[in-house]
C-alpha cells in the first residue's frame, strides 16, 4: 500500500492523509494508490501541508505500518526528550561578549 505523509504547516507535526484531510495518527492513514502524488500536489498548493510525500507501507491489524524505519520513527512522534534540553544560562554567572 501507499500512504501520504507530510508536516502540518501550523505546528510542524507529522500528519497522514485520511482520504478526507490530515490526521496526526498513523492508524487513520488510507491507501492512496497511484493518486498519492496528485493529492500531495493539491494539498501542498492549498497550503494545508508542507512537503507531502508518498511512502510504502503494509496493512496490519493496527493500521498501516511504514516500510522504511525512518518513516516508522517519524510516525512515533517527537523524539526529543524534554529532560535533555539545554537549561537557560544562570543570569548570576554573567556572560562574556567578545
Amino acid at each position: 500500500m501507499k500512504i501520504l505523509t507530510g508536516n502540518d504547516l501550523a505546528s510542524g507535526d507529522v500528519v497522514w492523509w485520511t482520504g478526507n484531510g490530515w490526521s496526526r495518527h498513523l492508524e487513520d492513514a488510507v491507501d492512496v494508490g497511484s493518486n498519492g502524488e496528485a493529492i500531495a500536489h493539491v494539498e501542498e498548493a492549498a497550503l494545508r501541508v508542507n512537503v507531502p510525500y508518498v511512502i510504502d507501507a503494509e496493512a496490519t491489524a493496527e493500521g498501516p505500518r511504514p516500510a522504511h524505519i525512518k518513516d516508522r520513527i517519524r510516525a512515533l512522534g517527537p523524539t526529543v526528550r524534554p529532560d535533555l534540553t539545554l537549561k537557560p544560562a544562570d543570569p548570576d554567572a554573567g556572560s562574556w561578549v567578545i
